[in-house]
């Protein structure tokens, strides 16, 4: 094995990992917790998406995993020219791909959208004003449907991409 293929999957596998458990994480936890411990929820959800390197980090892990995987796909297949593309493991790691590809679009979007109602979120004292709760929950809107998509597309990006070196069909 080379040491740009070594370099290039350690970044992928490595960076996948932060990325994937963190999305995993925010989703099944972090989310609920938030909802149920109400304005306090809110105000970590604030300071984690507005003042930490959260939101920074997980888009540096996303876009690594991105860009590492999309190299390491075109070196294994020549250019995306070779007979391999087309063997059970390629299509695998194709599908993984375009999951992933998914996946990191719909968490662009998402982290937008998070960091705008925890900005909304910030300037809200006390009751928020009509304008605020109805810019919070066309935002609370966006976020739920981009869920629907980031967190399964992770979930079979994962699957996929730790399973295709092994499918047979």
């Amino acid at each position: 094995m080379n040491t740009l293929i070594l370099v290039l999957r350690i970044v992928h596998i490595s960076a996948g990992i932060v990325w994937g458990g963190g999305s995993i994480v925010m989703y099944f936890f972090f989310g609920p917790a938030v909802k149920a411990t109400n304005q306090i929820g809110q105000q970590f959800a604030g300071y984690l998406m507005l003042k930490s390197k959260f939101v920074m980090v997980m888009t540096t892990m996303a876009t690594l995993t991105v860009l590492a995987g999309a190299i390491l796909y075109w070196l294994e297949s020549d250019g995306f020219t070779s007979g391999w593309m087309k063997s059970s493991a390629g299509i695998g790691f194709a599908v993984g791909g375009l999951f992933g590809l998914v996946a990191f679009i719909s968490g662009v979007v998402f982290g937008q959208m998070n960091k705008k109602l925890a900005f909304i979120g910030s300037q809200v004292q006390g009751k928020p004003t009509p304008e605020q709760l109805t810019e919070i929950q066309s935002l609370q809107k966006k976020i739920a449907i981009a869920t629907r998509f980031h967190v399964p597309s992770i979930i079979i990006t994962i699957l996929l991409m730790s399973a295709s070196r092994y499918l047979l069909f």
